[in-house]
């Protein structure tokens, strides 16, 4: 099978995706929400095609992954209560096969978890992080450090969509009572005692095995900065004005007042970020992969580091602040996204095949 796939005139890639039995069925490359990717992979000579995973099949996509020279995976960490567990798995079974696989599960338990907002606390896109590796080190030492720095922001290690992250201030005047706001649409402030927080974090040391402690933003309201990257360089941002651990309006957490506003794409170019991406390619990225121990051809082929205005200098410019690192399902995109994927896709194929041929 190696050698009827390295002959083949065109190169393969599977672009893999969550759902279930009806839409494998009925996956085209055209009907695919990936469709602009397709198009940027086929003007660069490589052939794409859909793959649906569910794990009640994931026999039948490990062969189809077998069969392509890479795999491009979008794949929530966590979706309608399944997680990647038997997907990671599998992918490190295909890569250790041959396929190169992007973005690999070990590289995401390296940079697209939270835990990597603690081990790059350093960096200039840091901020005070803590992290708790135990339920019992969590309640021994976060009281404190709530108290003596007011407002936290907790995150369980591997997540989506607001799961697992909470605003928590201590109440005033009171004994061990917090209000916790958690960033999933929809939700509502809670008053409550900080045993009954403790107990609705425990699982997540379970599943992710660790939780992250990262002060508050009071520049929250000035909006999220969406960084899109492919490998090492900039394929251009998003900006957008979030709610996530905004309390509500009057009229309610449904109602259009409490809604996100919508995600304005940039292309990398756009003049108002170019501060950011320098310092995305020139220091932090680097900065990144050396202390993690990532080299460059193993980052994800789309990824995107999400940033909060943090502090403004003394000269009035923005700095910012990392809050989450999006490396196992980077989607919706900016236009100019699936060409920067194509060529980075290109030339990790010819490099990987160049390996390959070396080896036979």
């Amino acid at each position: 099978m190696d050698t009827e796939r390295h002959s083949s005139p065109r190169h393969t890639v599977a672009i893999l995706s969550r759902g279930d039995a009806a839409v494998r069925r009925e996956a085209t490359a055209q009907n695919s929400r990936f469709v602009r990717v397709f198009e940027a992979l086929a003007a660069v000579g490589i052939e794409a095609y859909p793959v649906i995973y569910d794990e009640s099949f994931a026999g039948a996509v490990r062969d189809q992954l077998l069969g392509a020279d890479g795999v491009l995976v979008w794949v929530d960490p966590i979706h309608q209560g399944k997680t990647r567990a038997g997907l990671d798995a599998l992918l490190r079974d295909v890569a250790a096969h041959g396929p190169w696989v992007s973005a690999h599960p070990d590289a995401i338990l390296k940079m697209g978890v939270k835990e990597v907002l603690y081990r790059t606390r350093h960096l200039g896109w840091g901020a005070d992080t803590h992290r708790y590796d135990t339920a019992a080190g969590f309640r021994s030492q976060f009281p404190a450090r709530l108290r003596a720095k007011g407002p936290r922001v907790l995150k369980q290690n591997r997540g989506n969509g607001g799961q697992g992250v909470w605003k928590v201030e201590a109440l005033p005047d009171s004994d061990g009572m917090v209000r916790v706001l958690h960033a999933q649409r929809g939700s509502t402030p809670e008053d409550m005692p900080l045993d009954a927080l403790f107990a609705r974090c425990e699982p997540y040391f379970g599943w992710g095995g660790c939780i992250i402690d990262q002060a508050f933003q009071p520049r929250l309201p000035d909006g999220m900065i969406r960084c899109y990257m492919s490998g090492a360089r900039v394929a251009g941002f998003g900006h957008q004005k979030i709610k996530a651990l905004i309390p509500p309006p009057p009229e309610g957490p449904d109602s259009p007042e409490a809604q996100p506003g919508p995600r304005i794409m940039h292309g990398p170019d756009a003049p108002q970020f170019q501060a950011l991406r320098r310092a995305m390619e020139d220091e932090w990225t680097p900065q990144m992969m050396a202390t993690l121990g990532i080299d460059e051809p193993s980052l994800p082929v789309i990824w995107d580091a999400d940033f909060l205005y943090g502090p403004k200098d003394a000269a009035g410019a923005d700095s910012y602040v990392l809050c989450e690192i999006n490396a196992s399902s980077c989607f919706a995109i900016p236009d100019e996204a699936p060409a920067a994927i194509a060529r980075t896709v290109k030339q990790r194929m010819l490099r990987s095949l160049g390996v390959h041929d070396g080896q036979r």
